[in-house]
């Protein structure tokens, strides 16, 4: 193998590294959404509360909902086919991938960069707003409480 063909190979394996990374922190938060949506909900749904709480947890768990929402698109599978990928693999011969890696190696590679670019953009958007609701959660926790009232 020279030296392009190993600089090439490592940086696919990176990539795709990241992908698997991401995908799992991904899948992480989206368990710890998930757990404190419900728990938010059992603790709420018994509480009386007042109208500043209910505001603030109402936008809290909208706010996770959001998260949620992105951590799901973030690890949606894309069959939509494309140049590069599984899509492109599936309708082609052993031989033809082979043809098609070896040429394209470099495509390839900056395929796979956009899509872990994305899923990490969707990761770091959805902790933003699991912090937002986290802290809304918080606030509504408090003002039901009597802290803030």
């Amino acid at each position: 193998m020279s030296a392009p063909d190993t600089l090439l190979a490592a940086a696919h394996a990176e990539v795709k590294a990241e992908i698997a990374r991401t995908d799992t922190k991904t899948g992480l938060l989206l368990a710890f959404v998930g757990a404190v949506l419900a728990g938010s909900w059992a603790v709420a749904k018994d509480m009386p509360m007042n109208l500043p709480a209910c505001i603030a947890g109402g936008l809290g768990m909208a706010l996770l909902i959001a998260a949620a929402g992105l951590l799901l698109r973030s690890v949606r599978p894309n069959l939509g086919g494309g140049r590069h990928g599984f899509p492109l693999w599936a309708t082609l011969t052993t031989d033809e991938i082979t043809a098609s890696l070896s040429n394209d190696g470099a495509a390839h590679i900056a395929g796979l960069s956009r899509i872990a670019v994305a899923k990490f953009t969707g990761l770091k958007r959805s902790v933003d707003l699991t912090c937002a609701g986290g802290a809304l959660l918080i606030l509504a926790a408090l003002i039901t409480a009597g802290g803030a009232a």
